[in-house]
């Protein structure tokens, strides 16, 4: 072999040597990824249930409870992507605000409750309350009866808060006669929208 070709090859045994420790040199390890923050808590539910992932009522945070003279030592929280796991229905309602039909979506209340460890007994009471202080009384019977949901999305889009949501306790006044003969403000007389919180009452 000649001074030539023995220099040549020998550049060329460093460099198959030398590239891939420099490529090395070179990689910069990626940066571990953050934790995903929690998702904040869309609907609390209180009161005579057996299931709950947080502790007592905070006077310190939890300041639109405290105002609305809300009071537990336990509690089950949901995020909206835990609404969204739950099976979910389509109802149409003519609503009061534009008196047109629209499509609501979400899992039925009653079951929403069972899932919390909620009496089963038609004569429960269950407290809906809605974050502008607005709060209706339904039995058990009556959520089952006339099929409620708690609705998270509207014509297909999520409910906005500032609107009707971002949860919305609602049925269909449109299936039972006894709720069309009524005018349409009183058919969502017990429909809170803005739902944020759920109190489950002994009976």
């Amino acid at each position: 072999m000649d001074k030539r070709a023995f220099l040549t090859a020998g550049a060329a045994l460093v460099a198959g040597v030398a590239t891939p420790a420099l490529a090395r040199k070179k990689e910069k390890a990626a940066p571990a990824p953050e934790p995903a923050a929690p998702a904040p808590t869309l609907l609390t539910v209180s009161g005579a249930i057996t299931r709950s992932n947080r502790g007592p009522l905070d006077p310190v945070f939890d300041q639109l409870l405290k105002k609305q003279n809300v009071h537990f030592n336990s509690a089950w929280t949901l995020t909206f992507a835990d609404l969204l796991k739950m099976p979910a229905v389509e109802v149409s309602a003519t609503l009061e605000y534009d008196g047109k039909p629209h499509l609501l979506k979400g899992p039925y209340l009653a079951q929403l409750l069972a899932t919390a460890g909620a009496p089963t007994r038609d004569g429960t009471k269950v407290l809906l309350r809605a974050i502008d202080g607005y709060a209706a009384g339904v039995s058990l019977g009556d959520l089952r009866k006339y099929r409620y949901i708690v609705a998270t999305h509207i014509d297909g889009k999520p409910i906005p808060l500032g609107g009707l949501g971002p949860l919305w306790a609602v049925y269909s006044p449109d299936s039972f006669p006894e709720m069309t003969a009524k005018p349409l403000p009183d058919r969502y007389a017990s429909c809170p929208w803005g739902l944020y919180h759920i109190e489950v009452l002994t009976g």
